[in-house]
């Protein structure tokens, strides 16, 4: 039978599984800032027609990375027409571009940051209920609930919230200007935290099957929870408005609620 770690154990098991993924986002920074994507034309002929196909190739161009070509995609569909991104130190852009490429590695590394945390919490699961919680069954929720958070944040939270805000400036007739940074910061800044916060009705699953705390915890501090969320909320947007925190806040309450579904439903705990 199996010695009850301490606490010390504990920290320094974390600390390697941490040390981990941390080493496989930084790989993929470092690819992210040397190779970008490059598109080159093939001609070939089908039945004696020509045409042409492209094809997309790795290429080491620091200068037209993958992380830059991120940004600019980024800068094309999310900043509206009359804002300009300016850099206004040396090295802003290219900070800039370690972001980005965080990001990506963030992104890109999620399935092995699932892994890793799957495995340190396993052990607190009593054993006839570690049969539930499969690590194929857990990834393809989380990852989805991640990818669900990402796009929800970039199609139509980071839009509105950009254009609602550079509306003041376009009501007294200011030309508007945005440093690289701040951009990338706010941008980042709002796909991470979605990007965690979906996970929140699977993690409060995941806690009550652990039995840290017992599942009608969440219920019973449902008011606590709309507290916290809202602070969440407040601390993770830019603007003083109280617009955009809802924004966030109002979704994480609904994801709170579906929770609370989830832990509490025998149904739920057979399928997951």
């Amino acid at each position: 039978m199996p010695t009850e770690m301490s606490l010390r154990d504990h920290f320094y098991e974390m600390r390697s599984r941490i040390l981990r993924v941390s080493i496989i986002i930084l790989i993929i920074i470092i690819f992210c800032i040397t190779f970008g994507f490059k598109v080159y034309p093939i001609n070939i002929h089908i039945i004696h027609l020509p045409s042409t196909i492209y094809i997309p190739f790795i290429d080491p161009n620091p200068f037209n990375n993958i992380a830059i070509q991120v940004t600019s995609f980024m800068k094309d569909t999310l900043l509206p027409v009359e804002v300009k991104l300016i850099q206004t130190a040396p090295g802003q852009a290219f900070f800039a571009q370690i972001y980005v490429a965080g990001l990506i590695g963030i992104i890109v590394a999620v399935p092995l940051l699932i892994r890793e945390l799957y495995e340190f919490i396993l052990p607190a699961i009593e054993e006839k209920k570690k049969k539930r919680i499969n690590f194929l069954k857990m990834l393809i929720p989380t990852i989805g609930l991640f990818i669900i958070g990402v796009i929800f944040s970039y199609l139509l939270v980071i839009p509105f919230t950009l254009d609602f805000l550079y509306k003041y400036g376009e009501s007294i007739g200011v030309e508007t200007f945005l440093n690289i940074n701040d951009f990338i910061t706010f941008v980042l800044q709002f796909l991470i935290g979605f990007g965690i916060s979906f996970e929140l009705p699977l993690l409060m699953y995941v806690i009550s099957l652990s039995q840290i705390i017992d599942h009608n915890f969440w219920k019973k501090n449902f008011r606590y929870a709309i507290i916290i969320i809202v602070v969440f909320g407040a601390v993770i947007t830019p603007d003083g408005s109280g617009v955009t925190m809802w924004l966030i806040a109002g979704p994480m309450i609904l994801l709170y609620l579906i929770g609370i579904f989830l832990v509490q439903t025998k149904i739920a705990y057979k399928e997951v």
